[in-house]
Parts: structure tokens; C-alpha cells; sequence
């Protein structure tokens, strides 16, 4: 196949894909700046990366890096040719597919200094694996889980201002409170609405799909050496997390039973955080320490509980460190569960049903309420603030 034979079926597929656009898109999207030059959009899978880029792609060109036409093509050749064709720009998917992407894109961007370099990937790694050859030059933009606020804009056709759950604006909280049925939109939204997919039906499907992909297509590209017994393994914490009362791990338990050394398992449950299948929630002043003692572990989507037919006592602790930490925030696991569950910015916060007491905690966020309380958040505020 020639080069201008595999332009020509690359532009075919972004036809395609465009034309199956959904009309509403996220909220979030309005927020980013596009203008960068080289572009790295980051975030887990399923969260409208591709979306966002080929909603702004007007000249540039889709080049889907893990399609199979495209693999044995070297970058710069697909972006050499792409501009020599009259493109403005190109948008590289699943970066990480591609060979030596890090230096092909980095070529492009110098050799053609007057056309757009866009590339996106579902793992943190991706960029950190490239930075020293794309820090000076892209900007990184990453794509959180889909808040609470950007559902009831795509459910209900109602786009609110964020809203700082520690201290919202009454006027536009009083509008939120009365604009539906509040209390069973987000008992909905976390069933099955933290990934944009949801529009599409039959989420549950969708989303286990999506974390068979991460485990058996994602997993194995990060981790040298990777063996079924490993991904058997990993399994096996997404079930125990998804069922399990208590959001830790026994790792010697773990060690014995898989017949591997805390050496490899911290391997794998760190690729398993990077590939966003979980979230590891550490003490404060250890999160450069690569052991789990006193950390929380939890599913990283909170609907995932739900699609597992998992414990769904852990949705609510799960969703206020993914809705806090998806904001920006840095949250960390209580030294003392006596006190409180996490720590957020100097304040401690408890989490619990619509009757949780604050123990000794600054802030109780309790799921059930509707409406803010002194001293208390309800849950489905947090969902706000982006």
C-alpha cells in the first residue's frame, strides 16, 4: 500500500468517526485550552479523549496508532506525508502504539514548526516514558472521569456552574436542588454514568469490556516479563476490592497464595494505579513509599462496584476520593480511622449514610441528603466541582 493509499483510508476512517460525534459533548471540553501547538490529552479509557480531538480536528488528520494499518509505519513518515498532503496538523491515538513515538513526535513538532502535533493515551506513563523529549515542548491535558454536574448536562440538558463543595454558591446550589429529583439522578449517575458511554446504553457491558482491555491489552505493555499468573492475580484484586467490606489488601496473603514476591506485586498493583483500574489512597508522608501499609485501595471508577455486582458500601468513600482527587485535589487515608476517613487540605473529612456521625472529624459527607448541613457536605455535592 502506498502512503497516499493509506492517507486516503486514514481520512475515511476520521470521516467516519466524526459523522458518529454525539451531539452533546462534555461540558469539561469548553475548559481546555486547544491552542498549544503539541498537545498530549491524557486520561483513562473511555473518558472522550478521541472525542475531544476529532470535535476540534478541523484540518488535522486522525492517525489511530494501534490500527493495524497504521503500526508498521513509522510516525514521521505518516506526518511528513500528512503535511505534504496540505494537513495543518495531525492527531496521533493511542500514542504509546506507535514505535519511538517520543522521538517522532518530537521531530515533527521541530521539522514543521508551523503545523499542530496532537497525540493521546490512556496512561500516565505514556508521558512520563517520553518527557524528557516532549516536556519542553507539548502541554499535557488530562480528561477526568465524568463529574456529576457533566451527567445531569448530557442526562438532563442542565449545565450549572461548578460548584466548590466546601463552600458552594447558595444561589446556584438553591437552582441545582430544585431542578429534579436530585437524590435519584445521582444514585443513577453512580450506577452508570461516570464515563460518557452511558448515552449509549447498556453501560455495565460496556465499562466490564473496558476493564478487560485495561488488564489484558494495557497491562502487559507496562509490565516487563507479565505471565497469566500475574493478570490472574490482578484479577483477582478487582474482585477482592470490588467485593470486600474493607478497602485494604493483605499483602502477604496475597504473596503466598500467587506465588510472587511483594517486589512484583507492588509492581503490579503501581501499574494498575497508572492504568487508572484502581486508586491508591496513602498516608500523608508516604506517598513516595512503595508499601500499602495504612493505605485504601479502591476501584477507580466507583460505577465499576456496581457493573462487578460488588460491595456497594465502598461506592461512597471510592466516590469522594475519585471525585476530589479527579478535581484536582490531593487526598489522603486517615492516620487514625477513630477520627475520620481522609484528609484533604488541612481538613479532616468522615463519610457515611445519611445518619454518619463526624466522630472527630472537621466535615462528615454523608450520602442520602440533599441538601448542606453546618459541618456537613452531602455526597452528591462533591460531584460538583467540575
Amino acid at each position: 500500500m502506498t502512503m497516499e493509499e493509506l492517507l486516503q483510508k486514514l481520512q475515511v476512517i476520521q470521516s467516519r468517526l466524526v459523522l458518529s460525534l454525539p451531539q452533546a459533548l462534555r461540558p469539561h471540553f469548553d475548559a481546555i485550552d486547544l491552542s498549544p501547538r503539541g498537545l498530549l490529552v491524557l486520561g483513562p479509557r473511555g473518558v472522550g479523549k478521541t472525542t475531544l480531538a476529532l470535535s476540534k480536528a478541523s484540518g488535522l488528520l486522525y492517525i489511530p496508532a494501534d490500527h493495524p494499518l497504521v503500526v508498521p509505519v513509522p510516525l514521521w513518515d505518516l506526518g511528513e506525508a500528512a503535511f505534504a498532503a496540505g494537513y495543518d496538523g495531525v492527531i496521533v491515538d493511542e500514542v504509546h502504539c506507535a514505535r519511538k513515538w517520543s522521538q517522532h513526535l518530537k521531530a515533527l513538532y521541530d521539522a514543521f514548526p508551523s503545523k499542530k502535533i496532537w497525540a493521546t493515551d490512556s496512561s500516565s506513563t505514556a508521558l512520563e516514558a517520553g518527557v524528557s523529549d516532549l516536556s519542553r515542548r507539548f502541554i499535557q491535558v488530562r480528561i477526568p472521569l465524568l463529574s456529576f454536574r457533566e451527567f445531569i448536562a448530557l442526562k438532563f440538558g442542565r449545565i450549572f456552574p461548578p460548584l466548590d463543595p466546601f463552600d458552594p454558591d447558595l444561589s446556584i446550589l438553591r437552582e441545582v436542588v430544585n431542578s429534579m429529583s436530585l437524590l435519584a439522578a445521582f444514585e443513577e449517575y453512580l450506577r452508570q454514568g461516570l464515563r460518557p458511554f452511558f448515552l449509549e446504553g447498556h453501560y455495565a457491558e460496556r465499562l466490564s469490556g473496558l476493564l478487560e482491555k485495561m488488564l489484558f491489552a494495557d497491562v502487559p505493555y507496562w509490565t516487563p516479563q507479565v505471565t497469566e499468573n500475574h493478570l490472574r492475580l490482578m484479577q483477582a484484586v478487582v474482585g477482592y476490592l470490588a467485593t470486600s467490606p474493607i478497602p485494604v489488601l493483605n499483602v502477604e496473603s496475597l504473596t503466598r497464595e500467587w506465588g510472587v514476591g511483594k517486589a512484583k506485586l507492588y509492581d503490579l498493583i503501581e501499574v494498575m494505579e497508572r492504568i487508572c483500574l484502581i486508586r491508591v489512597v496513602k498516608r500523608k508522608g508516604m506517598e513516595m513509599k512503595t508499601h500499602l501499609k495504612g493505605a485504601k485501595l479502591f476501584l477507580y471508577d466507583p460505577s465499576t462496584y456496581h457493573a462487578l455486582n460488588g460491595n456497594a458500601a465502598n461506592v461512597r468513600e471510592a466516590f469522594v476520593a475519585c471525585a476530589l482527587e479527579e478535581a484536582g485535589r490531593k487526598v489522603f487515608a486517615s492516620d487514625d480511622k477513630r477520627i475520620c476517613d481522609f484528609w484533604v487540605d488541612g481538613v479532616t473529612i468522615e463519610v457515611g449514610g445519611r445518619g454518619k456521625s463526624n466522630k472527630k472529624a472537621d466535615i462528615v459527607v454523608r450520602d442520602g441528603l440533599d441538601v448542606p448541613l453546618p459541618g456537613v457536605i452531602p455526597l452528591w455535592l462533591l460531584g460538583m466541582a467540575y
